[in-house]
Formats: C-alpha cells, structure tokens, sequence
C-alpha cells in the first residue's frame, strides 16, 4: 500500500511478505544462529520517501530511507530478527512532464456509523524464548466493541482470554531449574487483557491495531502491557477474518489467525 501526504510530495509505502532462510539455527550444524529458528520468515518492509516531481523540465529530486524487517513472529526459537536499513538520494525523470494532469481532489463527507459488537476467535503455533522447548498452540477468544468514525477509521474497546500452552511448558521449567525465580508450577498459565485499538478501512480490507493490557496474569512473561497488529478481511456484512501479530513492545510473541462475527 502506497500513501501520499503534503501534495503527493511525501510517500510512505508498506508491505508484507515471505523470506528464506538457508541455515536456520540447528544445535548441532548451526547453533551460532541466534536470530533464526525457522527455514521461512515473515518479511516487513516500511518505505519514507520525500520527492519533488519536474522541478526544471522535467527533472525532480528525491531522497528517503526503507526498513525491511525479518522475524518468524516466535513460531520457533530462537527469534531475534534482522533489520536491514537502507537509504536513497537521487534524481527522477517525469516523461511528458509539460502534459502532466492535475490531481482531483475530493469533497470530505462526514460518515460514522453505530457502535457494534465483535467476537473473534484466533489460533496460532509459537514456542518461548528457551530453544528447544517445544512448540505449541495457543488460543485466543475476543470479545469488543467498535465504533466507525469515518470511512476510513474505527475505533475499538474490550476484553479477551488467551490460553497460551507454551507457557505451561515454560512455567514447568522455571519451577524445576530455576526456583529462585518464585514460579511453583501451579500457577495458571492462562490470562485475561482488556484493550483500545484503531482499524484502518482500505475498502474490504483494513489494518488492525491494539494495545492491551493484562488484568489478570499469574506467570511474569514479558511485560505487563503488550501490542497487536495485523491485516483484517470483511467476507460481507457480519463475517471476517484476520492474521494478527501479538508482541510486547517489539518481542513477538506469536502470529495468529482469527474468525471473526460483526453483530
């Protein structure tokens, strides 16, 4: 998706994708892999750029950065990403630059809608951060209400459970190797998060983004505040469905993909 600000004159480009990595990490072949655990990677890519069109007969001038963002979204441990940072100055060439049209611009509508009620159901795959731990399903089940303030905007307020099984796995291990930590092994390891969050409409499609918070946790895991960000698909009126990042800050925690019911 490409979005343009001040005339046109600023761009601002994202996008997602896969990556492959070769040699993943392996305790045997490849344990100096820290940042890898997985052979298929997600791929984000972020573009700013400031660009002036025709400044003298048709030659402009251009200048801006991209970030690309590799991350397996802790599917498999170890999970550490890369960021690569690249940045570009240079000279742009608009053919027919003395026929160039004039942009339409068009009159703002005021648009909302009533406050509806959504509930979501989301099922993903991650591991913890100790590597070799295991892989295991997670469930999520939401339930919010969302208020549209615009064509383009919504916003969101709720609740949700999150039954995480990697993190009885995890607990199981602090209570046996590291004791001090005050984990027993009967702690309950799934939570309960309230959130806000704001959607995106991009015609059918839209981008979702939350913050939560966790109201009720009995195992320490990360923060106490965590994010979600994703891509959401309307089916037709009532139906959709979506593939959301959880993380803490900028520790993924796993990749899910949900159903959702629009009352």
């Amino acid at each position: 998706y490409n979005f343009y600000f001040f005339n046109r004159n600023l761009e601002l480009s994202l996008g997602t994708g896969l990556a492959y990595i070769n040699r993943p990490f392996d305790p045997v072949t490849n344990a100096r892999n820290n940042a890898y655990g997985s052979r298929i990677t997600s791929s984000t890519y972020l573009l700013v750029d400031y660009k002036r069109e025709n400044i003298y007969r048709g030659i402009g001038f251009q200048a801006g950065f991209t970030i690309v963002h590799y991350s397996n979204a802790n599917v498999k441990a170890p999970n550490n990403s890369t960021n690569s940072w690249l940045f570009n100055v240079g000279l742009n060439y608009s053919l027919g630059y003395d026929k160039a049209p004039a942009y339409k611009k068009w009159e703002k509508t005021p648009y909302s809608e009533k406050i509806s009620f959504n509930a979501v159901a989301r099922i993903g795959v991650n591991e913890s951060d100790v590597r070799g731990s295991g892989q295991y399903p997670f469930y999520t089940f939401s339930f919010y209400a969302d208020k549209r303030i615009g064509f383009k905007s919504s916003l969101h307020a709720g609740t949700e459970v999150m039954i995480s099984e990697f993190l009885k796995e995890y607990r199981d291990y602090q209570a046996n190797s590291y004791p001090e930590n005050g984990i027993t092994g009967d702690e309950n390891f799934q939570r309960v998060g309230v959130f806000i969050g704001h959607e995106l409409h991009l015609g059918k499609t839209s981008v979702v983004t939350q913050f939560g918070y966790y109201v009720y946790r009995q195992i320490e895991f990360e923060t106490s505040n965590y994010n979600r960000i994703g891509l959401q698909r309307r089916f037709n009126e009532h139906v959709f469905a979506s593939l959301t990042l959880k993380s803490h800050g900028a520790a993924a925690e796993g990749v899910s993909l949900g159903i959702g019911y629009r009352l």
